[in-house]
């Protein structure tokens, strides 16, 4: 656990570094962060573990480093993200976004 480098924002948090749960054990890694860029509002991250991609909300998260992550609750306690109300509604958002950008894009000019 030592060496996880310094805090960082989850804007520079790089995809594949550790995710460890409250219990200072590997859940696994960052595959993903979810967040509206716009508003910059961060809403978790999506983890590669053993079992299958799970969700880390942001209230689960209490550290976030160059090296690594640590949860505020032990691993078992993430969800799959299509199961979890907060990703679920952070991708229906992006989906609502990329149809409304595809839609100007298609406008005859």
């Amino acid at each position: 656990m030592e060496g996880l480098g310094e805090p960082v924002a989850y804007t520079v948090l790089p995809g594949g570094v550790p995710v460890y749960d409250s219990n200072r054990v590997l859940v696994g890694e960052v595959m993903h962060v979810l967040a509206d860029e716009g508003p910059d509002i961060f809403h978790g991250l999506v983890v590669r573990t053993p079992d299958g991609h799970r969700f880390a909300r942001r209230e689960q998260i209490g550290e976030l480093h160059s090296g690594g992550v640590l949860l505020t609750v032990p691993g078992t306690d993430l969800r799959e993200p299509s199961a979890d109300p907060v990703a679920a509604d952070a991708d229906r958002s992006v989906g609502e976004n990329l149809r409304r950008a595809w839609e100007w894009l298609s406008e005859p000019r």
